[in-house]
């Protein structure tokens, strides 16, 4: 590919990506109909937010068609192990929600807490959590924000060091993005930046 298409379209990628660490209020969630509805959040400032180790020069036409209406085969790395998980690790009776998250946006932050003041409520699903980030970023994260949700039984933390999500699966524009996949694999929702928690969980039971 050229190298100034390249750049032209990391530089749009990524501003994409900053201007949804950097959006205070408005944020728009994208049902799997394609559609958009506003959402209005409390402000949260993201000028930390740190993107310099994502390369987006790879892209698919998941990019401008929506999420994969059918998960495809994937492969990212467990946290504390580094063990490789793949579609044979996927539950064959419930949803997996996957959550491609930043550790430096505070919604996401914020989504993790929510998330583990909920946790009795998520038993019957299974959540993968997927960061691009340095797996001390990620653990720092959990840590701080989240640190019984991470250690939940039906809860996994991984490492996508391969950028396998953004090129097979979807490339969101905001984060956190959460996608709700059946037992069959394929896709039942999808929503990105902030979405109130009760409504989230809903999903991930849809």
């Amino acid at each position: 590919m050229n190298k100034k298409i390249i750049l032209g379209v990391t530089a749009l990628l990524t501003a994409g990506m900053l201007y949804s660490c950097n959006n205070k209020g408005n944020q728009k969630t994208a049902g799997t109909d394609g559609t958009q509805t506003e959402n209005t959040t409390e402000n949260h400032d993201h000028a930390g937010h740190d993107h310099a180790g994502h390369d987006h020069t790879q892209t698919t036409a998941s990019q401008a068609s929506g999420p994969a209406a059918i998960l495809p085969n994937f492969t990212f790395y467990q946290l504390r192990s580094g063990i490789r998980i793949s579609n044979e690790n996927l539950a064959k009776d419930r949803n997996t929600v996957f959550i491609l998250f930043d550790p430096g946006c505070s919604h996401c932050q914020h989504e993790a807490t929510e998330l583990e003041k909920n946790i009795d409520r998520l038993k019957d699903v299974n959540i993968f959590y997927i960061s691009m980030n340095d797996p001390a970023l990620v653990l720092g994260f959990f840590d701080s924000f989240a640190p019984k949700l991470s250690k939940s039984s039906n809860v996994e933390v991984l490492i996508d060091k391969d950028q396998n999500f953004i090129q097979n699966i979807h490339v969101p524009s905001q984060f956190p993005a959460n996608y709700v996949y059946g037992a069959d694999g394929k896709l039942k929702a999808h929503w990105e930046g902030e979405k109130n928690i009760n409504e989230a969980i809903t999903q991930f039971h849809k």
